[in-house]
């Protein structure tokens, strides 16, 4: 199976407590993002410090189990991805998320309230989590 997944995704795996659920809907499964993900994962990490809600080594850690999740990152059209974010009134980063299941006709897996709406408003398809 091919998914897409969004940022908040790995948040989860990393730290949550909807873990189990997560890591059992994605064993085995091929696992796609924007190529933007990198630098949306670096980014939280850096907020999460700043925040003080993880220190500077607990930062180094997470982008280290980053690292070591197999994931595709694929370039998505930007264009279309603005004309998708200004449709569902989403963020660029939802948006190419959104943009990057679509156009390869793949589920997307979030567990993002808002994200969910802008992909049923889109036709695109959600893989539930239990």
């Amino acid at each position: 199976m091919e998914i897409v997944i969004d940022t908040a995704i790995l948040a989860v795996v990393l730290e949550k407590p909807e873990r189990p659920a997560l890591v059992a809907a994605t064993t085995g499964a091929v696992l796609f993002a924007p190529a933007s993900l990198p630098g949306e994962v670096g980014s939280a990490l850096v907020a999460a410090v700043r925040r003080r809600r993880l220190s500077a080594a607990a930062a180094a850690v997470g982008w280290n189990a980053f690292q070591k999740i197999a994931i595709r990152l694929m370039e998505v059209d930007v264009a279309r991805a603005i004309a998708l974010a200004s449709e569902q009134c989403v963020y660029a980063y939802d948006a190419y998320v959104l943009e990057l299941a679509r156009s390869r006709s793949l589920p997307l897996l979030t567990l993002d309230a808002r994200l969910i709406a802008a992909a049923q408003a889109a036709g695109i398809a959600l893989l539930e989590v239990s």
